[in-house]
């Protein structure tokens, strides 16, 4: 059996950037995670500490964000390297990580990056 916790479209406002007024002014991201865990003991239980709480995830998540970088690759690795490291439960974890509105002089929603990794 194959299972997934996700967390969908989850936004936060942060200061990312590689120019200088991104990093005073910020913008708002936002992120999609797919973490394959087996929740099949929980499917049975019903009790949150046989499986991964997306809620502590979040909070992960949350934190990552607030610290600064140049470049949305630095911060998705930092994010998928704590959550390997916070929940021993996750097998792989798929994070797509988008800036809205980017400075780029160009009419598009959002630019970013998405990983794919497996623990290994």
């Amino acid at each position: 059996m194959n299972s997934y916790i996700t967390l969908k479209n989850v936004r936060f406002f942060a200061y990312h950037g590689v120019g200088e007024q991104e990093t005073l002014v910020g913008n708002e991201f936002t992120i999609n995670l797919c973490l394959k865990v087996n929740i099949e003991r929980a499917m049975l239980t019903d009790d949150v500490t046989d499986t991964v709480s997306y809620a502590d995830v979040y909070e992960a998540v949350k934190a990552e964000m607030a610290i600064p970088s140049k470049l949305l690759e630095h911060v998705s690795g930092r994010i998928v390297r704590r959550l390997f490291h916070d929940f021993p439960q996750i097998e792989e974890i798929n994070l797509v990580l988008a800036k809205r509105n980017p400075p780029m002089n160009a009419d598009i929603e959002s630019a970013g990056v998405e990983l794919h990794l497996v623990r290994s």
